[in-house]
C-alpha cells in the first residue's frame, strides 16, 4: 500500500488531508469541533451557507467507518486512475466531480423544497425549515468509481460483503442502481445523501465521456 502512495502523491495527500480534517473538525473531543458546521456543506438557503463548503464538506466525515471506506475507496481507484491520468488531470477530476455532485445535491433538494413549499428559499420566504449538512468525500469517490469501470470494465473486484467477485462495470451498475433506488426510499435513520452519490457517479461518467471524445492524451 505505501509503495502505491509513494507514486500516487495527489491521492496520498488527500488521504493525509481528510484524516487531519477528521482529527480536528469531526471529533467531538477536539476544540476546534466548533468549526463543523463552518466546514459542513448547508443547503444555498440555510443560514450556516458559505461557497468555500462546495469543498471543505468533502473533507469532512461523520464517523470513523464513513471516512475509512471513502479512504479507501480512494486508494484502491484513486491510485490507479492517477498514475493512469497524471496527477494534474486527477486532482481536477477530483475536485470537479466533488463540487458539481453537491451543487446538483443542493439543487435536488431545492426541487423537493419548491414542491413542498412553493419556493426554492423557503429560510428566506419565513418557512421553520431544519436544514441538514452534507458531508464525506462519498460525491467524488463515487466518480472515481464510475471512471474506474470506464475506463477498465472488465476487472475483477472481490467485495468482501458479500464475498463474491465483479466485473467493474457490473459492480459500478448494481452499486448506483442501488444508491438511485435508496434515493427515492425512506428508511428510519437513514441519514446518508444518496442522491450526492448518484451525482457523483453522473458527473463522472460526463467528464470521462467528455475527455474521450476531446482528447486521447492526458496531462
Amino acid at each position: 500500500m505505501m509503495n502505491s502512495l509513494h507514486r500516487s502523491e495527489i491521492v496520498k495527500h488527500l488521504i493525509i488531508a481528510n484524516v487531519i480534517f477528521f482529527v480536528l473538525f469531526c471529533m467531538s473531543a477536539s476544540p476546534l469541533y466548533k468549526f463543523f458546521p463552518v466546514l459542513a456543506l448547508w443547503y444555498f438557503d440555510a443560514p450556516f451557507f458559505q461557497a468555500w463548503q462546495l469543498i471543505t464538506h468533502f473533507f469532512m466525515h461523520g464517523s470513523f467507518m464513513h471516512i475509512f471506506f471513502n479512504m479507501y475507496a480512494l486508494y484502491l481507484f484513486g491510485t490507479v486512475l492517477e498514475r493512469v491520468w497524471g496527477a494534474k488531470r486527477f486532482m481536477i477530476f477530483y475536485f470537479v466531480t466533488g463540487v458539481v455532485a453537491a451543487v446538483l445535491y443542493n439543487l435536488i433538494g431545492g426541487i423537493e423544497y419548491y414542491m413542498q413549499y412553493g419556493t426554492m428559499f423557503p429560510h428566506k420566504a419565513g418557512f421553520p425549515v431544519q436544514f441538514i449538512p452534507m458531508i464525506g468525500a462519498s460525491g467524488a469517490v463515487f466518480g472515481l468509481l464510475t471512471a474506474f469501470a470506464m475506463l477498465f470494465p472488465n476487472t475483477e473486484l472481490r467485495l468482501l460483503f458479500p464475498p463474491i467477485a465483479l466485473k467493474a462495470k457490473h459492480f459500478v451498475l448494481i452499486y448506483v442502481g442501488i444508491e438511485i433506488y435508496l434515493s427515492f426510499t425512506s428508511f428510519k435513520g437513514d441519514n446518508i445523501a444518496h442522491f450526492a452519490h448518484v451525482t457523483g457517479a453522473l458527473v463522472g461518467f460526463l467528464l470521462v465521456k467528455y475527455w474521450q471524445k476531446t482528447s486521447k492524451t492526458f496531462y
